[in-house]
């Protein structure tokens, strides 16, 4: 279950605090321009596993140094990404239990059952965001888009684009903050008070979008630019199925989430805030969007978009301004990714209990492929966890390539999973090939955008009825001559 090893930190200041006790961050007090030269320098260091990157004076192609500092890689190791949910990076899974338990708790059986779901209980009591007032140090800001060091990250980006702003929408109706949805979509900026909102149609702010626009009524949203770090990554998790983000980040903090309504429109936002925008989209008002550098390593097609019209706009006094760029792996999204396999893979076990292990390689884009361990026990199976993983979360229907190995492949080691595919799968009988399917609009291998094919390949080994031969058996060695082998080891080398 979810114990925090880490306090809760209260806002993105405490969570740098920490990292630059521990030194794990550096600032850089040299002028970086934010147009390209500091997507380079993140590129190397994230790279290398380096370490948090604060840009004290970030500045414009010109020269001109902006007032506020530039905050790089905050989440560039798993080990940061875990410290964000309060763990450690070997806790990782028994958050993802912890997720699987708020899915779908199971019933005590004694009293140490009891004591186990304890931590459950406490999560739900937490889940309730807290309404408060607005925090004074969230100060009136004149709506400027260009006055912060909103990145242009690579040469053929369409101009500067937030990369780490958590959009806030919901449904058409009362203001209420259950009903509300997190997510991270990138904002191409196009003057000082308008920005494109770049979201796939089945994410919950397009769906949001679509109520609004049907009822021809503007959509009120608000936009975060850094916060606690809990709420950050609630906006990228695979939170259970009736748990809203805000509920998420409240159970990962271990207290509710504090809430202050926003300035000109009905929505509220968290308290631990550095930066807001407030605005409305209208009704049809879109603009052409990119193209952008993306996660495939590519530049995507440029598309319409959603516009954001800013009314408002509120900051701390000393709040960074938190940015990342995307990119071929590794980058952040990267990490999060990988990070995230782990917090994957008991959601998964628990919807699938025929599959007892997920890896989404970080090389492949994060989720443009996944390895599954499957506990084989009849024919057909593989085939079957496969199309139960394609169907479990909305990320996974992105995802263009399944695998299917036994338990005693390691999914992790290309070298192991290679094998298994070399010489457990026969093309004519082990592909699974599904035509025009969902997939990521930007993945110009589809033939069309957003639609193009999947394919499982079953590198488990056959059994009954699905092949007429025996299979051989593996090459292994006696357990007992192993464990003599390894007394013997530095008494025939010395130790080395």
């Amino acid at each position: 279950m979810h114990l925090r090893s880490l306090p809760p930190f209260a806002d993105l200041s405490a969570f740098l605090n920490h990292f630059e006790s521990g030194g794990e961050l550096t600032r850089i007090a040299a002028p970086v321009a934010v147009e390209l030269e500091a997507t380079e320098i993140h590129r190397r260091v994230i790279a290398a596993g380096g370490p948090v990157l604060r840009f004290d004076t970030p500045c414009n192609s010109a020269g001109k140094p902006f007032t506020r500092p530039l905050v790089t890689n905050l989440f560039g190791t798993r080990e940061r990404v875990a410290a964000g949910l309060g763990l450690d990076a070997a806790d990782l899974r028994r958050f993802g239990q912890f997720l699987a338990a708020l899915r779908a708790p199971s019933p005590p059986k004694g009293l140490g059952a009891w004591r186990e779901l304890l931590p459950v209980v406490r999560a739900g009591l937490a889940a309730r965001p807290k309404l408060v007032s607005w925090p004074k140090a969230l100060e009136p800001q004149q709506v400027d888009l260009t006055a912060l060091p909103v990145q242009t990250c690579w040469p053929g980006d369409a101009g500067p684009l937030i990369t780490w702003g958590m959009v806030i929408t919901r449904p058409p109706g009362v203001d209420d903050p259950r009903s509300y949805n997190l997510g991270i979509y990138r904002m191409q900026v196009l003057g000082p008070d308008r920005a494109i909102l770049r979201w796939l149609p089945m994410r919950g702010g397009a769906k949001h979008y679509r109520m609004w626009e049907d009822l021809g009524e503007p959509m009120p949203v608000a936009v975060v630019i850094g916060c606690d770090p809990a709420t950050l990554l609630s906006a990228v998790l695979p939170a259970p199925e009736g748990v809203g983000e805000l509920a998420l980040a409240g159970a990962i903090n271990g207290r509710r989430t504090c809430l202050a309504p926003c300035r000109g429109i009905e929505m509220h936002v968290p308290v631990s805030a550095e930066i807001v925008l407030e605005g409305t989209v209208q009704p049809g008002d879109s603009a052409l969007e990119g193209p952008f550098g993306d996660h495939t390593g590519y530049y995507n097609d440029a598309e319409c978009y959603p516009v954001l019209q800013l009314s408002a706009l509120h900051a701390r006094a000393d709040a960074p301004y938190l940015s990342t760029f995307t990119g071929r792996a590794p980058d952040e999204p990267a990490v999060i990714g990988a990070a995230m396999s782990d917090v994957f893979a008991p959601l998964l076990t628990q919807a699938v209990p025929d599959i007892l292990d997920v890896h989404l390689p970080p090389e492949t884009c994060s989720y443009r492929m996944a390895v599954l361990s499957v506990d084989k026990r009849y024919p057909g199976q593989a085939r079957r966890a496969m199309m139960a993983f394609w169907s479990l979360l909305p990320q996974f229907t992105m995802t263009k390539y399944v695998i299917a190995v036994d338990r005693d492949i390691d999914i992790r080691n290309w070298s192991d999973v290679m094998w298994a595919v070399a010489t457990r799968a026969d093309p004519q009988r082990d592909l699974m090939v599904l035509e025009r399917t969902p997939v990521d609009q930007l993945d110009f291998a589809s033939p069309e955008v957003g639609l193009g094919g999947k394919l499982g390949i079953d590198a488990t080994i056959k059994i009954g009825a699905e092949t007429n031969r025996p299979f051989a058996d593996r090459l292994t060695m006696p357990e007992d001559l192993v464990s003599r082998v390894d007394g013997r080891w530095e008494e025939l080398f010395g130790g080395t």
